[in-house]
């Protein structure tokens, strides 16, 4: 597995920008849509929790874990910029993910934030 396997984020040529802040450097806010969500629950399957079991007794990585969390979170994350996209928004900000537990052996994964409408800001030096 490549280091493409255990990353994440957003396509760069994306039409919904994804932020972590409460601003985006150079553009202003001019509509505040709303708080939007992407949700997921992800079950591991038999395979990955017997040999995440067997790992955790001689420790180290839980590759197969660690990749089926980031397809999740990804997942949880497209499904959110579909949210956004829907309601009109370009810009979701503020963005963050919650994981709890759902069952055992199942994570929830929560992409959230909040939609708007962001332009260019021609008055800036």
């Amino acid at each position: 597995m490549g280091i493409e396997d255990f990353g994440g984020g957003q396509n760069p040529q994306a039409d919904v920008l994804v932020v972590t802040t409460n601003d985006v450097p150079g553009y202003r806010v001019q509509q505040v849509i709303g708080e939007v969500f992407g949700l997921t629950v992800r079950s591991r399957h038999l395979g990955s929790q017997i040999g995440a079991g067997l790992k955790s007794m001689i420790g180290g990585e839980l590759k197969g874990l660690t990749k089926t969390l980031v397809e999740t979170r990804n997942q949880a994350m497209d499904r959110l910029v579909e949210q956004a996209r829907a309601r009109g928004a370009n810009a979701v900000l503020m963005f963050r993910f919650d994981v709890t537990e759902a069952m055992d052996g199942a994570a929830e994964v929560c992409a959230y934030g909040t939609a708007a409408v962001i332009a260019q800001d021609t008055t800036a030096p």
